[in-house]
């Protein structure tokens, strides 16, 4: 199945797409749920159990705040920071969610049941919700947030989205690159002729610049802001600082400063993420800034970018997301299942493909880019501190963008000719995850989670 850009890229909350947005989408739709069967008005009470991941580190990732704006109705597309503070601040102040925001319950984030231990067969994300009228359970339902935002329930075997069968669909990078020479054409314009499945030509535009002025907003707001970030590690904010010094450095972007404004986007727009702030899923929150900075390195330090930075922005997103479709279909983009491969990995793989397009390269150099990406993130473990999105996750996005660049310069001085394919190293990436030890994987119970002088999930 090929995943839409449009999927892989969504506007959400921060700080993490399967612990943030996934659960407000599933207690979201668990309450549509509710209100197709009529069931809403009856609804006295609720149950959420967290399983897995989510228990063991939703306190750092706002996973129980998600979930009761998702029972109130609320998505992570549409809710405004406003939304969210004076939402939770009532629920806080009387004890109460508003089941659909109109069915009052007893339930706070304290009323939520964590199981840390049980990972349910599924996937190691699970969240159950029950609604109860008085002492009888209305209806029941078990939700999977897989990654990058996407959730299923039990019966699912894909994300719950309309379904998307394109015209030119392709299962393997091998596939793509056929697909390419049979109609010569570049990557983008498969990806392009996909999306006018389900969009006219107009809607693709205007809902890809949308996307690409989100990143935009999500790094000005994070070069404008200062202090600390939430949680118990006190981190101190850099992007202000940066800007304000690099600004004054270099005023006209010139070329030799290219990697620090990268490093910057990418500092920035996991600032943000990190604060709970707007921002895209690229194709994961915990990966959000590497997508941006490497956009921003295409449309202000390319001859393509120069001429034209909304075309390029366009092309960009529709090339990375035609790769991270695979890593989605083939693998994972998930920290909790594969490690924090499938998460800056893949977005690397996504961004060197993006950059290696606009730079005029060929399929097989576009695919190549992004397997040199991956190749250099295999194994990367998900172990953030004290269960934040943050330590090593900010830097990790600046790092990776860097690392994305280079890998598509160093595709464009081959002719696309490669020992290892991209089929093969997201193959890799998927059996290196699951051959991973669970406390590697967003458990916080591995790695530097436990060798730093904080060692304890926030809670």
């Amino acid at each position: 199945m090929t995943v839409s850009v449009f999927e892989l890229f969504s506007v959400g909350i921060g700080p993490s797409s399967s612990h943030t947005v996934g659960p407000m989408r599933a207690a979201a739709d668990f309450v549509q749920t509710l209100r197709d069967c009529n069931l809403l008005p009856t609804v006295t009470g609720m149950r959420v159990d967290l399983f897995g991941s989510l228990a063991a580190t939703g306190a750092g990732h706002g996973t129980m705040s998600a979930v009761l704006l998702g029972l109130e109705g609320h998505r992570p597309e549409t809710i405004t920071t406003e939304q969210q503070e004076n939402t939770l601040q009532r629920i806080h102040r009387t004890g109460t969610t508003c089941v659909g925001g109109t069915s009052p319950v007893p339930l706070t984030e304290d009323g939520i049941t964590l199981h840390p231990d049980e990972v349910l067969p599924r996937h190691t994300n699970g969240m159950t919700f029950t609604a109860t009228a008085g002492d009888t359970a209305l209806t029941t339902e078990t939700y999977f947030s897989i990654g990058g935002g996407f959730i299923v329930t039990e019966n699912e075997s894909t994300s719950p989205t309309d379904a998307f069968d394109p015209p030119m669909a392709y299962a393997s990078a091998r596939a793509l690159l056929e697909l390419c020479e049979a109609h010569n054409m570049r990557i983008s314009e498969v990806a392009l002729t996909n999306e006018r499945f389900k969009r006219t030509d107009d809607q693709i535009r205007t809902q890809l610049l949308h996307i690409r002025d989100v990143m935009v907003d999500c790094t000005a707001r994070g070069i404008e802001r200062d202090g600390t970030l939430p949680g118990v590690l006190g981190v101190r904010r850099r992007a202000k600082r940066w800007h304000e010094r690099l600004h004054a450095e270099d005023p006209t972007h010139a070329p030799e400063f290219a990697e620090d404004w990268v490093n910057l986007v990418a500092l920035a727009v996991n600032e943000e993420n990190a604060s709970g702030g707007r921002m895209v899923t690229a194709p994961t929150n915990g990966a959000a800034g590497i997508v941006p900075a490497v956009l921003h390195y295409a449309t202000h330090y390319t001859k393509a970018g120069k001429a034209d930075p909304d075309d390029t922005a366009i092309t960009f997103l529709l090339t990375a997301g035609a790769i991270g479709s695979l890593f989605k279909e083939r693998a994972s983009i998930s920290g909790a299942e594969v490690g924090c491969q499938g998460e800056v990995g893949s977005a690397a793989a996504m961004a060197a493909a993006g950059l290696a397009e606009i730079l005029g390269g060929t399929a097989a150099q576009v695919e190549n880019a992004a397997e040199i990406a991956m190749e250099h993130s295999l194994g990367l473990t998900c172990d953030p501190i004290a269960g934040l999105v943050q330590i090593p996750c900010i830097e990790r996005n600046a790092i990776s963008a860097g690392k994305a660049i280079n890998a598509a310069r160093m595709a464009l001085r081959g002719d696309g000719t490669h020992r290892v394919s991209l089929d093969e190293v997201i193959e890799t990436m998927r059996s290196t995850g699951y051959d991973m030890s669970s406390k590697y994987k967003e458990t916080s119970t591995g790695g530097l989670a436990i060798n730093v002088a904080v060692n304890v999930v926030e809670c």
